[in-house]
């Protein structure tokens, strides 16, 4: 079932982070109401919500309360109660359903799904035991990297494996949590695809970016992404594919490495991703604006990239220095998050800057020293 959800109705988020914020900015714009359920009292959606319900997302009232003053709910994390989101799905309309988070939240299921969407991701096998281990690294070979089925993210809840002497913190992991061994492949470039597409079946890719990351945090997106007309087409075509396999409604980041003039799916995220950001100011439609419309069931918007543009972010150690030079840079699009305390290595904000010379841009940036 399909419908559209108008101006002046209520679009529900489970999740009050940074995208459910931006989410809820791009909502407010077109006249919706927001409301929002986050454990937290002060979140950053919060802070910008109609409504706040404060609970775990796991907790079967208040998700029914969010039902009961929500015409729609999204999400703007992966990792919520699959089960908790099906029994949502009983009595309110959530158009993105639970099936995306439960194949998303596993990376056993979503490699799976990946390969049945006819994409290539890295040779992996699944890891439940100890001698699934073992029999993985014959297969692969060194190097490979042991990632954890569910949770983790920014690096976390993954361990390179480069000999024998990884073995032993290796097997402690897989004694606690089903994981998946990869195949490590040296890849020239990580890209993003972001693609939004609604329950009529039209679907959009936002300009691809290209993702540079410090200590497996992202640190800046470049866009377009400095690859060849043949690699964007494959992008392009592989997030396609993994968005109609998957019966997409809604919003799907696929992180993406190319490897010569081929490319290997990495992870997917059902949600706008830190990689989409640039797209509030560079073009004619953000990620999160797109979102809203395919969700609510509205025609979606051909993107348009209005310059070439980097978005880089801020983390906790970043935000005092870079607020220090602001004078400095009329171009900077600074986005704070509303994130009281500032923790080393914490997402607190982002810059986006629109340039028509990218690499005097990222000089710039360097020379800064805020990131160094």
């Amino acid at each position: 079932m399909s419908k559209v959800i108008y101006p002046g109705q209520t679009i529900g988020i489970i999740g009050g982070g940074q995208l459910g914020r931006m989410m809820a900015l791009a909502a407010k714009e077109a006249g919706f109401r927001v409301a929002v359920l986050d454990p937290a009292m002060d979140s950053p959606c919060g802070q910008v919500a109609d409504i706040r319900i404060v609970a775990g997302y796991e907790d079967q009232e208040a998700l029914a309360e969010l039902a009961e003053v929500s015409d729609v709910i999204t999400y703007e994390f992966e990792n919520i109660d699959y089960a908790g989101l099906k029994k949502v799905m009983e009595y309110a309309y959530v158009p993105q359903g639970a099936e995306l988070i439960r194949i998303t939240q596993d990376r056993r299921i979503e490699k799976t799904e990946i390969e049945k969407a006819g994409v290539p991701v890295a040779p992996f096998t699944i890891v439940e035991t100890v001698e699934d281990l073992h029999r993985g690294i014959e297969q692969l070979g060194y190097p490979v990297i042991l990632k954890t089925a569910r949770g983790g993210y920014d690096g976390k809840g993954q361990l390179k494996l480069t000999s024998e002497e990884d073995l032993h913190e290796a097997q402690k992991i897989v004694e606690s949590v089903p994981c998946v061994l990869e195949k490590i492949i040296p890849f020239t470039t990580e890209i993003s695809t972001i693609i939004h597409r609604n329950a009529a079946g039209e679907s959009y890719i936002l300009p691809i970016a290209e993702n540079i990351h410090v200590n497996h945090i992202l640190h800046q997106s470049i866009v377009p992404a400095r690859v060849t007309n043949a690699i964007e087409k494959k992008a392009e075509l592989a997030a396609k594919a993994i968005a109609e396999h998957l019966d997409l409604i809604g919003t799907l980041a696929v992180e993406m490495f190319v490897v010569e003039e081929d490319l290997i799916i990495n992870e997917l995220a059902p949600r706008p991703h830190n990689s989409g950001h640039y797209s509030i100011e560079a073009c004619n439609v953000s990620q999160f604006h797109q979102h809203i419309r395919a969700i609510c069931g509205w025609p979606l918007r051909k993107p348009r990239l209005w310059e070439s543009s980097v978005m880089v972010n801020l983390l906790g150690q970043h935000v005092v220095p870079a607020t220090n030079q602001l004078a400095k840079h009329p171009e900077w699009s600074l986005h704070l998050y509303g994130k009281h305390e500032a923790k080393e290595n914490r997402k607190m904000g982002h810059i986006t800057i629109m340039t028509d010379d990218m690499e005097r841009t990222l000089f710039e940036l360097e020379e800064t020293t805020i990131w160094s």
